[in-house]
Parts: structure tokens; sequence; C-alpha cells
């Protein structure tokens, strides 16, 4: 049976020790002047700048390209207001909820072209795709890039195993499990 396309950008599953990511969630800005879009399970960096919201100071952040070193991901949004949507709508001022925990693992898609992924990938390091999320469901649309796989130490993501999911099978839009390689509480490490 074939996997379903249903990317969803990255979704917290657990942490290095077994345990749920319940720790490293941590409150971020993203200003009106940012007109991208920002999605539930996108990678997001340091955007250099803050913000002040309601009295309280921010540190901004933006979508994180697959050079950049990532802040976290994205689980939430506080509501700024009852008919608030669930993602960040381009250009207007939202706080984001953000995993930051450098232990932490997260569910990702892998894309439907280039070679598929092997299960004797895993521990190899590997890139993402940025792509638009959903404003239906708020949900990212950032994918596994599976023609990059290797041992550079440089890619943003490492391969830690095929996610023990009900239909999940090896082969296109097959759902991974991975950590974030280039995470600011992170060391890079050369993939195995």
């Amino acid at each position: 049976m074939a996997n379903a396309n249903t990317p969803f950008g990255f979704r917290p599953v657990r942490d290095l020790n077994g345990g749920y990511v319940a720790g490293g969630i941590n409150q971020y800005s993203i200003p009106a002047s940012d007109n991208t879009a920002v999605y539930v399970g996108d990678a997001v960096t340091l955007a250099g700048t803050g913000s002040t919201i309601n009295g309280n100071y921010y540190a901004d952040v933006k979508i994180a390209a697959n050079t950049d070193i990532v802040q976290g991901v994205v689980v939430g949004f506080l509501a700024a207001t009852r008919d608030s949507t669930v993602y960040r709508a381009a250009s207007t001022e939202r706080i984001a909820l953000v995993s930051t925990d450098p232990n932490g693992l997260f569910m990702i898609q892998e894309g439907g072209s280039g070679t598929a992924l092997a299960l004797n990938d895993v521990g190899l390091n590997i890139n993402y795709t940025v792509v638009a999320g959903s404003t239906v469901t708020g949900y990212s649309g950032t994918i596994l890039d599976n023609t990059t796989e290797a041992g550079t130490n440089t890619l943003p993501l490492q391969l830690v195993g095929l996610a023990n999911i009900p239909n999940n099978e090896v082969g296109y839009y097959a759902k991974w499990v991975v950590r974030l390689n280039r995470a600011q509480f992170a060391n890079q490490v050369a993939g195995a």
C-alpha cells in the first residue's frame, strides 16, 4: 500500500530518552513586518530583532531556510483575538510557541521525487524543503529532501528511523523520525 501524501512539517514525537517533549517550549514573536505565513510544524530561526507585545519583550523568529541554524519548531500560536487563525498569516504580529529542546525528535514526511529513502539511510544527515503550509489545517508543508542524505555534518537533520505508525512503510511520502542537527542548542554531528 502506498503512503498517503499528507505533509505536516515537523511534529514533536518524543525526546532522545524516550519521553515526550514536554519541556523546551518557549515564546517568540513574529512581527507584522514579516510577510511570510508561518504554520504549525515550521522550523524557525532567530530574526536578529525583537518585539514588545503587551509590555512583554520577545525575540523575533522567521521561517528557517535549510541552511540556517534552527531555533526550534513551531508547535502553536497564542491567540491574538477570538478570531485568530491556527497558523500565523503573513504580515500579522503573533506570538509563536516554539519547541527548542535540543533532545527533541520530530516526525516529518519524505518527499515524492528522487530515490525513496531506505532503512540503511538511518543515521545519515539530510536536508528539508520548505513548502508553504495549509490555511485550512494550519500545518506546515515542509518535507524531507530525499535527494540529500549523506554523512555531511552541516546538513540540518539526522535520520533516526522510520516512524512506527500505522500505514507507514519505506517509500515516497513515508514518515520519518529526525533530530535537528543544526540547532541553536545542539552540537551538529556527522551522519553515520
